[in-house]
């Protein structure tokens, strides 16, 4: 009897554990972006998100080797548009965070995957839930300038952010026979191009101080590297809707994180519309005929749904 219980609660927790995979995964990517924040002050947003993809992509390139590969004109032109998506997709990004807070730029970012599951959606419920996402970014974008409106041009830049993650998603599924982790190292060494002229531009020569680069290693390893690695263990153990379900409350983290680490406080017009964003994302997936997860990913990997 002992030894059947013990073997209970080892399968217990071994069937909890892409659970909490995919939890560190999101926690971590909010945590790396939380403190990339803090790096504005000296590189810009535009420096940081340049640490993130350069450092990103010169540890994906020597796991995955990509160059080991035979690539088709085809496949390397698929690469460079989800590159380039990425890359514009976290530059445009972290620029909005320099404005509004980390949870509201979460949620208006959110948008674009979600507009791509609902495109592909046939049911007549999915318009629900759009029109449920409309109403939250709705009470998020700054009309009418009510007291604590949200900066215009950082809803704008969040905005682009997320139609550069449609993008993405497109593109990543046009490149999806590559395996996913060369795709993601090819695709990430594009981004870090995409955005060098524009953080080299910006940051100049404080890109090179010795103390910024560690600090920005950190932000790649942290917001990349590990979540990817988490993110991969936790998609071989939970169901695909399941997964697309839990990974809809990525704005709230993101809310929560920008409370606790960086002092921003949500207004409670602000809350509910990050509310109606997740609930949007949530149902899509749950009302989804396709078992898999219905909305992609955020942090570079082809195959999922989170990003940041």
């Amino acid at each position: 009897m002992t030894t059947a219980f013990f073997s209970a609660r080892v399968g217990s927790a071994g069937a909890l554990m892409p659970y909490g995979a995919l939890l560190g995964s999101m926690i971590s990517v909010i945590v790396g972006t939380s403190y990339a924040k803090q790096l504005f002050g000296e590189v810009g947003p535009e420096g940081t998100a340049l640490y993130r993809a350069g450092f990103s992509a010169v540890l994906l390139l020597a796991l995955w080797r990509p160059w080991r590969r035979a690539w088709t004109r085809r496949e390397l032109i698929d690469m460079a548009l989800y590159g380039g998506s990425l890359g514009a997709m976290n530059l445009l990004f972290y620029k909005a965070l320099a404005t509004i807070p980390l949870g509201v730029a979460i949620a208006i970012e959110f948008i674009g995957p979600l507009g791509v599951s609902m495109f592909h959606s046939r049911r007549i419920a999915h318009f629900a839930w759009i029109g449920l996402a409309i109403v939250g970014l709705g009470l998020l974008l700054p009309i009418a300038a009510p007291m604590h409106a949200l900066d215009p041009k950082g809803v704008v830049l969040a905005l682009l952010a997320g139609l550069f993650w449609a993008f993405y998603i497109v593109f990543g599924q046009r490149g999806a026979h590559v395996h996913p982790g060369q795709a993601v190292a090819v695709g990430m060494a594009a981004a870090a191009l995409v955005i060098a002229p524009v953080g080299i531009l910006t940051a100049g020569m404080h890109l090179l101080s010795p103390r910024l680069m560690v600090a920005g290693l950190i932000v790649a390893v942290v917001s990349s590297a590990l979540p990817f690695s988490l993110e991969r263990l936790a998609l071989k153990g939970i169901p695909g809707r399941a997964f697309g379900v839990l990974v809809a409350a990525e704005p709230a983290l993101g809310a929560l994180a920008g409370i606790v680490l960086l002092g921003e406080m949500l207004t409670l017009r602000q809350g509910v519309a990050i509310a109606l964003i997740i609930a949007a994302g949530a149902g899509s997936v749950l009302w989804s005929g396709d078992p898999s997860p219905g909305l992609p990913e955020s942090h570079g990997l082809p195959d999922n749904p989170i990003s940041v």
